[in-house]
C-alpha cells in the first residue's frame, strides 16, 4: 500500500531534519569551519612557534591558515582523507612572515588568511535567523502532532487545542436511570419534562410551547447533581456530552470560545443531546469585578452566551449544568431564555436516605440483621456520597473480619469512623487522664438524659480515635426534625458545655478536651443571636449574612462596630448561663455522675440503653413527690 503520509500532513518530520541541517549549515558558516573542523579534524593542540619555524623548515606542513594573532596549519604526516590534529600558535607582533610565506610557496603549502569577522553575521545569526527558524521548527513540529491527532490547521487547531475536550455518552455507555438516583424525587420530577420533551417535541411545538433551553442544577457537594445528568440521558436514550467548566479556560486566548463553538457544533450533528456543564461556576463567574477580569474566562463566557442564544431548543438539544456555588454566577447567564429553570439538589430527608441506602447495598451482601433505617435515622445530614462512602467501609470492614457479608454492626462502626476516625488502639492513657475523659463524657450523656426535647444518647466511649478525640458521646435523634426552638437549641448548648462542666464540678481543673465543645456551642451561639433572632437585647436584626450556602461557608458581620460588640457580649453571656445550667444539672445528681463514669471507666464503651437503666433506676430511688429536673 502507497505511503500517503505526506499528502495527509503526517510525514513532516524529514523537514525537521531539514531545518536542522540548515542550522548546521549556517552555524558552520557563520563561524569559520565550524563544521569542517568538527567532523573532520582529530582535536587541536598549541605548540610554540619555535615548532611552527621548524615544521616550515623540514616542509612538513601541509595547510596552514594565517590571522593578525593566530597561526594554524596541518602536518602532511596523516592520512590521506583526513585533516588530523590541528596545531596552532599565537603570532609574534611585529615579526615579518614575508620569508616564511615564500617557504611555504616553494614547498607548496596551501595557505590562506582567516576571514575578517566584523560581528554583524554573529548578531545576524544569533539574534534573528536562529530564534526565526527555532520557532519555525516548532510550528511545524506542532502542526504535525495537530494533524496526527486529528486538530485541524491554524493555532486553534494546534494539538487540539481549539476542539472540545467533552466526553460523549451513548445511553448504553452512562448505564444510569432515576432508577439508580434516590432521596431527590423532586429533583427528578422537574427533569421528567425534558425527558419527555426529548422523546415527543411535536407535542410541545403543536400548542406552541418551547423548552427551557437550559437547567442549572444546584446543591451541596456530593448531593448527585453530575449522576442526576446522567440519568436524564440514560431516561431519554440520547448522546450526553459531558465536560468540566475548567475544560474551556486556558492560558491561549480565545482557545475556550473555540471550544465552547466545537462542543455545540458537535452536539447538534446528533441532536437530540443533551449537553451537561459540571462546575459551570468556573467558566461562569460574574463579570463585575471591580479589580479586573480574565480575559480568557469572559470571552468564553461570552461565547457560551451567544451559542445558547443561537441554538434552537425546538431542535433537540437541552444545556444541563451543575454548580454549588450559585451566587457567584453572572446574571447574564441566569436571565430568562438561558439558564432560566433551577433545579434545587437538596440534602436527602429520612426516607431520601432510606432509599439511598437501598440504591447503595443493592449490590452489598447483607446479613439478616441490618437495619437500614436505623443507618438511615443516625446519619442526618448525610449526602448520597457520604453514603456510598459508609456502605463501602462497612463491606471493607466485613471483609477485613473474614466475612462474606456486611452486618449491621459493620454499618454502624463505619459511621462512627466517618464521624471521629478508626480506634487508636496504640493510644494509652494515664490513670487520672482515663477518669478525667470518663467524667467528661458522662457529663454530656447525662445532661442529656436529664433534659427533655434532648436527643437521646446511643453510645458512650472512651476509646482514643484517629480524629483526636480521646472519647465521644454520640446521639441519635428519634425522628426527622426541620425546626428548633429556642429551648431546644439552650438544651444543646448545655449539652455541649455538659463535658467541661463535669471536669469543674468533680476534679475542679479545666481540660484541653473541650476545645471542640467549646467551639461548636459558640458556633451555635453566635446564630442563635444574629441569625435567628433569639436574643432579647439585640432583637429580630440579622446581623450576620452567609456565603456560599451549598459550601456551608463562614459568615460575615453586616453591621456597626458598637452591635458587633453587642453580639459578642450576648454570645458570651448565653454560654455562661448555659454552662451554669449544666453545671447545676450534674451537681444535682453527682452521685448518679460518679457512677456511670466509674461503670465507663470499667467497660470503656456503653450503650445509651446502659445509660438510661442508671438513670432510670435513681429516678426510681427518689422520695415520693420529687421528679428530675426538666
Amino acid at each position: 500500500m502507497p505511503n500517503n503520509n505526506k499528502k495527509n500532513g503526517k510525514g513532516g518530520f524529514p523537514m525537521i531534519g531539514l531545518i536542522v541541517i540548515a542550522v548546521l549549515f549556517f552555524l558552520g558558516m557563520l563561524s569559520g569551519n565550524l563544521l569542517y573542523k568538527t567532523f573532520f579534524s582529530a582535536g587541536e593542540e598549541e605548540v610554540s612557534y619555535n615548532t611552527f619555524l621548524t615544521a616550515v623548515s623540514d616542509d612538513a606542513i601541509r595547510k596552514a591558515e594565517i590571522s593578525d594573532t593566530q597561526i594554524s596549519y596541518f602536518l602532511r604526516t596523516e592520512e590521506e582523507g583526513k585533516e588530523g590534529l590541528l596545531y596552532y600558535t599565537n603570532r609574534l607582533p611585529d615579526v615579518d612572515l614575508t620569508g616564511v610565506t615564500r617557504t611555504m610557496q616553494k614547498n607548496g603549502v596551501e595557505f590562506s588568511a582567516a576571514p575578517v569577522e566584523d560581528g554583524s553575521s554573529s548578531f545576524l545569526f544569533g539574534w534573528i535567523i536562529l530564534p526565526l527558524l527555532f520557532f519555525a521548527g516548532l510550528m511545524l513540529l506542532m502542526r504535525i502532532v495537530a494533524n496526527r491527532s486529528g486538530g485541524g490547521g491554524g493555532f486553534g487547531g494546534i494539538g487540539s487545542i481549539g476542539k472540545s475536550k467533552a466526553k460523549v455518552y451513548m445511553e448504553k455507555e452512562t448505564g444510569v436511570t432515576f432508577r439508580d438516583v434516590a432521596g431527590q424525587d423532586e429533583a427528578k420530577e422537574s427533569l421528567v419534562e425534558i425527558i419527555d420533551f426529548l422523546h415527543n417535541p411535536k407535542k410541545y411545538t403543536a400548542i406552541g410551547a418551547k423548552l427551557p433551553k437550559g437547567a442549572l442544577l444546584v446543591g451541596s457537594p456530593g448531593t448527585g447533581k453530575t449522576l442526576l445528568a446522567k440519568a436524564v440521558a440514560g431516561e431519554a436514550h440520547v448522546p450526553f456530552f459531558s465536560i468540566s467548566g475548567s475544560d474551556f479556560v486556558e492560558m491561549f486566548v480565545g482557545v475556550g470560545a473555540s471550544r465552547v463553538r466545537d462542543l455545540f457544533k458537535e452536539a447538534a450533528k446528533v441532536a437530540p443531546a443533551i449537553i451537561f456543564i459540571d462546575e459551570i461556576d468556573a467558566v461562569g463567574r460574574s463579570r463585575d469585578s471591580k479589580f479586573g477580569g480574565n480575559d480568557e474566562r469572559e470571552q468564553t463566557l461570552n461565547q457560551l452566551l451567544a451559542e445558547i442564544d443561537g441554538f434552537d431548543s425546538s431542535n433537540g438539544v437541552v444545556i444541563l449544568a451543575a454548580t454549588n456555588r450559585p451566587e457567584i454566577l453572572d446574571k447574564a447567564l441566569l436571565r430568562a431564555g438561558r439558564f432560566d429553570r433551577r433545579i434545587i439538589v437538596d440534602r436527602p430527608n429520612l426516607e431520601g436516605r432510606y432509599q439511598t441506602l437501598l440504591v447503595h447495598t443493592r449490590k452489598i451482601h447483607l446479613a439478616e440483621d441490618v437495619d437500614l433505617k436505623k443507618i438511615a435515622q443516625a446519619t442526618a445530614g448525610a449526602v448520597g456520597a457520604d453514603l456510598a462512602n459508609l456502605v463501602n467501609e462497612a463491606a471493607l470492614r466485613a471483609v477485613r473480619l473474614g466475612r462474606r457479608a456486611v452486618s449491621q454492626e459493620d454499618l454502624l462502626v463505619s459511621f462512627e469512623t466517618v464521624i471521629a476516625g478508626t480506634e487508636k488502639k496504640g493510644t494509652v492513657l494515664t490513670d487520672i487522664e482515663k477518669r478525667i475523659v470518663s467524667y467528661h463524657e458522662v457529663g454530656h450523656a447525662l445532661v442529656a438524659a436529664m433534659k427533655k426535647h434532648s436527643q437521646p444518647v446511643s453510645k458512650i466511649t472512651i476509646v482514643p480515635h484517629t480524629s483526636g478525640a480521646l472519647g465521644y458521646t454520640m446521639q441519635m435523634p428519634e425522628e426527622e426534625k426541620f425546626l428548633n426552638s429556642k429551648e431546644e437549641l439552650l438544651i444543646e448548648l448545655q449539652t455541649l458545655l455538659g463535658g467541661r462542666a463535669a471536669e469543674q464540678v468533680v476534679f475542679g481543673i479545666q481540660t484541653t478536651g473541650a476545645a471542640n465543645d467549646i467551639q461548636r456551642a459558640t458556633e451555635l451561639a453566635r446564630k442563635m443571636v444574629t441569625q435567628y433572632g433569639m436574643s432579647d437585647k439585640i432583637g429580630l436584626m440579622a446581623l450576620a449574612t452567609a456565603q456560599n450556602e451549598y459550601l456551608e461557608g463562614k459568615t460575615y458581620m453586616d453591621c456597626a462596630q458598637t452591635t458587633a460588640d453587642d453580639a459578642d457580649n450576648e454570645v458570651r453571656a448565653l454560654l455562661n448561663t448555659c454552662y451554669d445550667g449544666a453545671k447545676q444539672v450534674l451537681l444535682d445528681n453527682r452521685s448518679l455522675l460518679d457512677e456511670i463514669a466509674l461503670y465507663l471507666l470499667e467497660k470503656e464503651t456503653i450503650t445509651g440503653d446502659d445509660l438510661m437503666a442508671f438513670v432510670n433506676a435513681d429516678t426510681n430511688r427518689l422520695p415520693a413527690g420529687e421528679e428530675t429536673e426538666d
